[in-house]
């Protein structure tokens, strides 16, 4: 009976390995063939393909959390509306003719040559927003201006050109590896404190999670990212912004300081060194000690639209045991 039970458990961590290993077989397949698709567009346009890379990767990630969007289901997460695409007075608004649809003054192409200009087809729909970039040029200043036009909101363009900028930097599409944000080694405790009422400066709730150490143990990013801010907040104090490849904003509060040299537009990775713990905040610049040191953790996501907060508690538990893993 004992064998038995033994052997049950061996089968099952047996299949849970392989389906880990099958779903990251997977994950990299995929990395793969987008990366084929972006270096051929690349080929045929000039367009740098970290650039197409990043302007694909902010409409996944777009799309994954807007309602009014359908989900991406090839390899590509840019979208285009019917009317966009086949041309606002076009009768057929699923029209893949070439010819019409540039008669009728749409914006979709034959990228692929196989006669038909498809919204469903990847290499069409790359082709396509690939060409709008290349009217204005290939080099960041023009391409810059590109996305300016196409999307008409600067925080937009600050994204996908600091996407562009982690893709060249580390040259891969895979970049969604996690660090808990401070080392393990370190005494620490935490709390699923999401959503509570916070008094100081007007009533509100708490964004984030509060981790609570001793002051100046080391704060790390938790992500590949850019730090998008590095300054005092009259409620955070000391604080840092950095700001993933899936278009999640990861703020880091309560500094008691900076890691040396570290500036807006740095590329991080996890596990890179930022700061270090404290109790600064709720007043001016330098004010200090009004609460037991801490890290005040918080995660917001950017839809295109607007930003708002949610609960960073599964993750940083989930981060936790990945970094003790690693271990």
């Amino acid at each position: 009976m004992k064998f038995i039970r033994i052997l049950m458990i061996c089968t099952l961590i047996m299949s849970l390995f392989s389906s880990q290993t099958s779903a990251s077989e997977n994950a990299n397949e995929v990395y793969t063939k987008r990366t084929e698709l972006y270096l051929q567009i690349e080929a045929a346009t000039l367009i740098p393909w970290y650039y197409i890379a990043a302007v694909d990767q902010y409409e996944r990630n777009i799309r994954a959390v807007r309602r009014d969007l359908p989900k991406a289901e090839g390899l590509t997460g840019i979208y285009y509306e019917p009317a966009q695409w086949a041309g606002y007075l076009n009768p057929n608004q699923e029209d893949s003719n070439p010819l019409s649809i540039s008669l009728f003054g749409g914006v979709g192409i034959d990228g692929n040559s196989d006669g038909k200009a498809s919204r469903t087809d990847d290499f069409d729909i790359l082709m396509t927003m690939a060409k709008h970039l290349q009217s204005y040029g290939s080099d960041d200043e023009n391409l810059r201006i590109g996305l300016w036009d196409y999307y008409k909101r600067d925080k937009t363009v600050s994204i996908i050109m600091n996407f562009a900028k982690m893709y060249r930097h580390f040259g891969r599409l895979n970049l969604n590896d996690h660090h808990f944000p401070m080392p393990l080694r370190f005494n620490h405790t935490y709390h699923n404190t999401w959503g509570d009422a916070r008094g100081w400066g007007g009533r509100r709730i708490h964004e984030g999670t509060d981790i609570f150490a001793d002051y100046g143990v080391p704060v790390l990013a938790t992500c590949y990212g850019v730090v998008e801010m590095k300054g005092w907040n009259r409620y955070g104090g000391w604080r840092v912004g950095i700001r993933d490849i899936n278009n999640t904003y990861h703020y880091y509060a309560h500094l008691n300081g900076f890691a040396k040299d570290l500036h807006v537009g740095q590329i991080v990775e996890p596990g890179t060194v930022i700061g270090g713990v404290g109790s600064t905040g709720y007043g001016p610049p330098g004010t200090s000690g009004k609460f037991p040191p801490h890290l005040h953790y918080g995660m917001y996501k950017d839809n295109g639209r607007t930003e708002w907060s949610f609960d960073p508690y599964p993750h940083l538990r989930h981060w936790e045991r990945i970094t003790k893993n690693k271990r």
